[in-house]
């Protein structure tokens, strides 16, 4: 791997998802790039920033430069590959997608597609989280787009180095159903939330629940911020936005102080 730029790549969507293919694909015909694929054996979509802690974990390789975590998280799939595969020089480059759906607003919380970027920076990485906006039911779709732009801002980083600062990430959000479309830098919206749950009984009568698919719905926030990520992808524009690890609320401090 050395003198090739190296790229880590995983998903929260699992090793046989077709956008961690798509991902890998686009990213090796990049020229001078070692693009190295750990990704969780299962779906481990909106597991968060999680670590596995009270259990062992094992990479199996698949092919050359291809591992699967045997029932690892996006997280434990950045951690390991630092201490395993990459212990004597780091990679230049942590890739996590392409995931099938959005990631936008405070959903990035729940995100382990983000979470891997996050992992990243926290290692001091350069970081992205890149997501296809789509009908989360459909079992396909297409990451033409996605893999374009991808690979575009690959090459800008690799010409003009990352652009954000330390334990910042880049969140990538893809409109659907389009072939081409402009970039917009924007904020991280407000998502509206609901408390669905679908109640189902076995044979023997006894419940069971299923967390239900809430509507992509996100309201504006107040003051002059631009374009949030949701306007961005409504209105048919790829969606970039910096993310920061600091959830410190720093407007609050002196409000918490005097109320203390």
């Amino acid at each position: 791997m050395k003198n090739k730029y190296k790229i880590l790549v995983t998903n929260d969507d699992g090793y046989d998802a077709k956008g961690l293919k798509q991902l890998r694909k686009a990213l090796c015909e990049l020229e001078d790039v070692t693009v190295v694929v750990v990704a969780p054996a299962n779906e481990k979509s909106a597991c968060g920033h999680s670590l596995t802690l009270t259990k062992p974990l094992r990479f199996v390789a698949l092919e050359e430069n291809f591992f699967k975590l045997e029932d690892g998280t996006p997280t434990d799939c950045v951690y390991l590959s630092l201490s395993a595969i990459f212990q004597d020089e780091k990679p230049d480059l942590v890739v996590s997608g392409i995931n099938r759906g959005s990631n936008m607003g405070e959903d990035i919380t729940y995100s382990g597609t983000a979470a891997a970027a996050m992992e990243g920076v926290l290692h001091n990485i350069p970081s992205i989280a890149i997501s296809q906006v789509m009908d989360f039911t459909n079992p396909n779709g297409d990451f033409s787009l996605a893999c374009d732009t991808i690979k575009k801002i690959v090459t800008k980083i690799r010409k003009d180095a990352f652009p954000l600062p330390d334990r910042e990430f880049l969140n990538i959000n893809i409109p659907p159903e389009v072939t081409n479309a402009q970039m917009k830098i924007t904020y991280a919206g407000y998502r509206v939330y609901a408390n669905d749950a679908e109640i189902h009984r076995n044979p023997r009568g006894e419940e069971h629940y299923w967390l239900g698919l809430h509507p992509l719905n996100f309201k504006a926030r107040s003051g002059n911020l631009g374009m949030s990520d949701y306007e961005a992808i409504r209105d048919g524009y790829i969606s970039i936005t910096p993310i920061m690890l600091d959830l410190s609320a720093y407007k609050s401090m002196q409000k918490l102080e005097d109320w203390l």
